[in-house]
């Protein structure tokens, strides 16, 4: 499941401030990254199943490994996790209301707080 005009798709900031921010809403890079990309998870282990918003980026300037980039963030999504094949985005997955809300809420203040340091 995409979420759709988040306005997070129109931003670029720096590397480090987002890895700060992205901390405090629980969205962790840790070894999701190469060079030019960056995706930041949360996982939520619910009785339904595990799902992970993940927040996706580029390097549209600098280099990840170096920590000195500029990300150009992309559409986030909210996929459940099946073991052992991994996360599935597709539209017929059932994704709790509670669980979309809470992602929705996150990606809203995500968007203004990097509204603040935005490039």
């Amino acid at each position: 499941m995409q979420f759709e005009n988040t306005g997070l798709e129109k931003k670029k900031a720096d590397l480090n401030r987002l890895d700060e921010l992205m901390l405090t809403y629980g969205l962790v890079r840790a070894g999701q990254w190469d060079y030019e990309r960056v995706t930041y998870d949360r996982k939520f282990d619910l009785k339904e199943g595990v799902y992970y918003l993940r927040v996706f980026g580029y390097a549209a300037e600098g280099d990840v490994g170096a920590d000195k980039a500029v990300i150009q963030l992309m559409t986030p999504a909210l996929g459940k996790h099946y073991y052992p094949h991994g996360v599935e985005y597709g539209a017929d997955e059932h994704y709790p209301k509670t669980l979309v809300s809470q992602c929705e809420k996150i990606l809203n203040d995500l968007n203004t707080e990097i509204e603040k340091f935005a490039q």
